[in-house]
């Protein structure tokens, strides 16, 4: 077996350069909800050491002195751009799977050249869509991750890195100097557990005993080590797998009190549950509210959730929010200060495999299956949000703050980029 893994570069940061070249050079960063804490950094930012999760009001004045250009989360253009690049890698390889928005593995056995093939790759992603992309090649998912890592980290390779091709004395060099915290799934507390058992270096973890690292750690660990000896453990998955649950939620840019503004929230939430919900052809058992207050506030706190259940198993938007709205009655509370609120679709099952309802009749399913098509059609052809139940459509007083948004380059005809002649 062999695989590739391929990965963007500064993903989110990439995309805004595309958009605006004249951020090339300067420390970019990318602000979380409501503009809070840093979730993406240019490369010349993380020169500077601004670390992961920073909150920006405490790195602003420093940041901006030095030349540095903060923006709000751009999740639609960013999602566009994602698609992109996976659309064009999948011309690569008939076997694809997207592990995360700015990452894919491709199935290359078979194939051959792949240093020149993944040059190929990161040529025509980056002719195709500007982003930049960096190749890593190996025997397991594990090996082509962590080739990927070197093949990023390590100018002299020029973005690709093809374990296949070197010896197995250039594959001890390589791996031999890689922290054992580099390797995919290896977190902080296993790292160092495993440090403090001698093992330090990938090349460490690699040659200790499978079944030792199972008595000692988990199964999960013990597949790790055989893929960094070479063995495949971890198949492509080419479909993604049904989410077992569904959840949508929101620090809002302000604080809520009125039970109305917060019904319209939770109105969005489920609006966008739902979608999501009927894309993986299921539906849900239960629906679960809940709404808080900020910790970080000095205001009186209160938080509190409920789940209710739903007489059948539906995907059904409107009788999903009629749920989530009578369980928000039952938990508000006023004269409090809401700071988030959220929706999760629990006890999930196949479309096909929900039982009939005694008290209700194959014409009102009909009719419900049908609205919810043409609801999910008319969002598919004229942008999400264009179509909408009530309780989703009044103000918008709790939306989240992103006051250094980028424009919608690729998902707004009014944001287009227009040329002058």
């Amino acid at each position: 077996m062999t695989f590739a893994l391929i990965d963007c570069n500064n993903f989110y940061a990439s995309c805004e350069r595309v958009f605006n070249p004249s951020l090339a050079g300067h420390p970019v960063v990318v602000l979380s909800n409501n503009d809070g804490c840093v979730v993406a950094r240019s490369a010349e930012a993380k020169a500077l050491g601004i670390p992961m999760g920073a909150p920006y009001f405490k790195i602003e004045r420093d940041f901006r002195r030095s030349g540095g250009v903060a923006l709000s989360s751009n999740y639609p253009l960013y999602a566009d751009m994602s698609n992109r690049v996976m659309s064009l890698l999948a011309g690569f390889s008939p076997n694809q799977e997207v592990y995360s928005i700015d990452e894919c593995f491709l199935g290359m056995t078979g194939f051959h050249e792949l240093t020149s093939i993944g040059q190929d790759i990161r040529q025509k992603v980056k002719q195709w869509t500007g982003l930049p992309v960096c190749v890593g090649f190996g025997p397991s998912k594990t090996l082509a991750k962590l080739t990927n890592h070197v093949a990023k980290k390590r100018p002299e390779w020029n973005g690709v890195c093809d374990l296949t091709a070197l010896s197995p004395r250039e594959q001890d060099a390589l791996i031999g100097g890689l922290d054992v915290s580099e390797v995919w799934g290896v977190g902080r507390r296993i790292a160092a557990r495993l440090q403090a058992m001698g093992i330090t270096t990938v090349r460490q973890l690699r040659d200790a005993d499978p079944a030792h690292i199972r008595r000692a750690f988990s199964v999960v660990l013990e597949r790790t080590v055989l893929e960094l000896q070479g063995t495949s453990c971890l198949a492509l998955e080419e479909i993604a797998p049904a989410k077992q649950q569904i959840m949508v939620s929101r620090s809002f840019g302000q604080p809520v009190y009125e039970l109305a503004d917060l019904e319209n929230a939770v109105g969005s939430f489920v609006d966008r549950a739902a979608e999501k919900l009927r894309s993986q052809n299921s539906c849900a058992g239960a629906v679960m509210v809940f709404a808080q207050t900020s910790p970080f506030r000095d205001t009186p706190q209160y938080g509190r959730s409920i789940t209710v259940p739903n007489s059948t198993a539906t995907d059904d938007t409107l009788h999903l929010t009629s749920a989530a709205t009578a369980g928000l009655k039952s938990i508000y509370r006023d004269r409090f200060a809401y700071s988030k609120a959220g929706v999760m679709l629990i006890e999930l099952i196949d479309r096909e495999l929900v039982p009939r309802d005694l008290f209700s009749c194959d014409e009102q399913r009909g009719k419900s299956a049908a609205l919810m098509a043409a609801l999910d059609k008319v969002n598919a052809r004229f942008g999400r949000g264009a179509l909408t139940t009530g309780a989703a459509a009044a103000g918008e007083i709790w939306r989240m703050r992103q006051d250094r948004k980028s424009p919608s380059y690729t998902t707004s005809w009014d944001d287009l980029i227009r040329i002058k002649r």
